[in-house]
């Protein structure tokens, strides 16, 4: 634009705010969308991220007027498709999918991540929260969380728990359990979780701090027995299960979280739109018993509220893990 142009428009702008009128920026930022947008899920079809992002998709939508396609693009354990986010033009035409995977955990996994989870994206909204929970083998001698650290106490590194590797979020979880219950744990890390819940089920470990979703089934056959979950409050789905803070661990908090994110520098007006687009969706009930079958709780925030929220947990589990000495594999 020339400086002649520019100085028009300031002067029409000017003159807009005591006319009523619009000027050009208020014109483009009331015309967005003007074209498709895309979801982009860092994980294959069918699972419950796909699942919550073709929810939200679907319905931001109708409420946009443009189609909302979902792009998945698994690999690097969702570390591709956040990076696609993070280098996808700020206009406002991508959102990603982001998890504790991505945004939390990634640092402490990969000292070389090809993006920063906090300076290199906005972030739009929190969208769900799902808990871990504590599992034991029903051959284990506790039937609640005092009577497990009291085991654990008497024989220091008997009690074996399992997680999906070095460094991985359960497998922090459970060296915050450790911290705050003052006890020695023997950590076995696997490969896969599907061999790691086998191995639970058959008794070759003890105890895990298990995403809700796989271990409900095991939970509600009696194969494995739950002692606590693991937000600030109970979760729907185990209603009489105590959350940790209950259990005897006052501020232990652990959860995966699920939120909407943007490229950095994506307009302000963009954002403050979607935010309130997404937070209506969330709170619709046939939303939340969707994602509930998922075992994940509809959540919704500003954007600033899930922005600290991703920094701080990233501080504190790198902090614990320090503290731990617990290096990736």
């Amino acid at each position: 634009m020339s400086s002649k142009a520019s100085a028009f428009a300031v002067i029409y702008c000017l003159i807009a705010a005591t006319t009523g009128w619009l000027c050009p920026a208020e014109i483009k930022a009331q015309a967005f969308p003007s074209k498709p947008m895309r979801i982009v899920v860092p994980a294959g079809p069918g699972g419950s991220l796909d699942i919550m992002a073709r929810v939200i998709g679907q319905r931001l939508s109708v409420k946009l007027g443009q189609p909302v396609i979902v792009e998945n693009r698994a690999g690097a354990s969702g570390i591709l498709g956040s990076d696609i986010v993070a280098k996808a033009p700020p206009d406002g035409y991508t959102l990603g999918i982001a998890t504790s995977t991505t945004h939390i955990t990634a640092p402490i996994l990969n000292p070389q991540m090809p993006y920063d989870p906090v300076k290199d994206f906005t972030h739009v909204a929190l969208v769900g929260l799902s808990p871990y929970v504590l599992v034991v083998n029903p051959k284990v001698p506790a039937n609640n969380v005092a009577e497990l650290i009291a085991l654990a106490k008497a024989k220091p590194k008997s009690l074996s728990y399992s997680s999906v590797g070095n460094a991985s979020q359960a497998h922090l979880t459970g060296e915050l359990f450790s911290t705050l219950a003052g006890v020695q744990l023997n950590h076995i890390p696997y490969k896969s979780s599907t061999h790691a819940v086998i191995d639970l089920n058959e008794g070759r470990i003890d105890m895990q701090f298990g995403i809700l979703g796989t271990s409900l089934t095991l939970i509600r056959e009696g194969k494995l027995r739950a002692l606590a979950t693991t937000t600030e409050k109970r979760t729907e789905e185990l209603p009489d299960v105590p959350t940790m803070t209950e259990a005897g661990l006052p501020g232990f908090e652990a959860a995966l979280v699920f939120a909407v994110v943007m490229p950095a520098g994506t307009p302000g007006a963009i954002v403050t739109q979607l935010n309130k687009d997404i937070a209506e969706i969330m709170a619709a009930a046939d939303v939340k018993r969707t994602l509930n079958a998922q075992a994940i709780e509809a959540r919704s925030s500003s954007p600033e509220a899930i922005r600290d929220r991703i920094a701080r947990e990233i501080e504190f589990w790198q902090g614990l893990a320090k503290k731990g000495n617990i290096q990736p594999e």
